[in-house]
């Protein structure tokens, strides 16, 4: 906080609140100076989290899909899409941040396709605010797909990976 009383901090904060509110946000933090050992650091977030929307992460669909040549004139070709999010063993993210699949620049990935894993077991980091969270494994099983890149941001319910 402020060593000083700034009076046009109440109105900063009143509208950071509803900046908040017109962007349906959850949360906002920003740090204002003043000079040299002078600042503000304000941190408005909603008591209930707005609904969030995952976005799974974008994937290259043709613009038509052909019947297969030995289809009979009149059959229908049923095309499945699947949604990652949606796959009974989805591992999603349990927050917003940044996602990293290995402890450290350089070293081995917790887990690789095909692995087996323990419940518990570390998947994958996401940092949030600085602070480094590790995922476990929701259940034991094999890791089938990983839908992240290293250092990719993630939102909450975004999939990370699927487990089977």
């Amino acid at each position: 906080m402020t060593k000083t009383s700034h009076e046009a901090d109440v109105a900063f904060i009143q509208a950071l609140a509803e900046l908040l509110r017109e962007h349906d946000l959850t949360e906002l933090q920003v740090k204002r100076e003043y000079g040299e050992d002078d600042s503000l650091d304000v941190r408005v977030s909603r008591s209930q989290p707005a609904p969030v929307v995952a976005h799974a992460p974008a994937m290259q669909m043709p613009a038509y899909a052909p019947a297969p040549a030995a289809a009979a004139p009149g059959a229908t070709v049923e095309v499945s899409v699947e949604d990652p999010a949606q796959h009974p063993g989805a591992v999603t993210s349990p927050m917003v941040g940044t996602a990293y699949l290995q402890p450290e620049p350089g070293s081995d990935p917790f887990v690789k396709v095909g692995e087996t894993v323990t419940e518990g077991q570390t998947l994958l980091i996401v940092e949030a605010m600085k602070t480094m969270n590790h995922i476990p494994a929701p259940r034991a099983g094999t890791v089938k797909r990983i839908l992240i890149e290293d250092s990719a941001p993630v939102e909450f319910g975004t999939p990370l990976m699927i487990i089977e």
